[in-house]
């Protein structure tokens, strides 16, 4: 098998893995309406022990959001429909519409994740690096 088509193979395998972690930590997180989350990929990262990646996609339903939360990860995020909000302890609420990006660094606790319409869903794209081993998302106080 070709390096680059095991390492592409690898990764989706660490991405499918976190991502059920993920899935299972965000639903009980939801305080409004479950969002919808589907394992994509999960995979160990090759020369970089000890860490994994992850990837999923994430849909809320009208008016649906998650709770605080932090993640203890690298997390990009990509609008793939919709229109989504999103803030992190100590920066502004920013609304991302679809092919926009989001980034959370491992230390930050995520106040905010919400679809930013009461009628239509917001689906988005989440790539996650993490410590192998470790939850994807951990809850957080409410009060920053």
């Amino acid at each position: 098998m070709n390096a680059n088509i095991r390492r592409a193979t690898i990764l989706a395998s660490v991405f499918i893995a976190a991502s059920v972690v993920f899935a299972n930590d965000a639903r009980a997180e939801e305080p409004k309406s479950a969002a919808l989350v589907a394992s994509l990929l999960s995979k160990d990262l090759t020369g970089i022990p000890g860490k994994e990646a992850v990837m999923l996609t994430v849909e809320y339903p009208p008016g649906g959001s998650s709770a605080a939360h932090r993640h203890d990860a690298h997390v990009f995020v990509y609008v793939l429909a919709g229109s989504l909000r999103m803030q992190v302890d100590g920066e502004p609420a920013v609304t991302l519409t679809t092919g926009d990006t989001f980034y959370e660094n491992p230390e930050d606790v995520h106040r905010v994740s919400a679809n930013a319409s009461d009628t239509q869903p917001v689906k988005f794209l989440v790539v996650m690096i993490k410590d192998k081993g470790k939850p994807s998302t951990r809850p957080v106080e409410q009060a920053p």
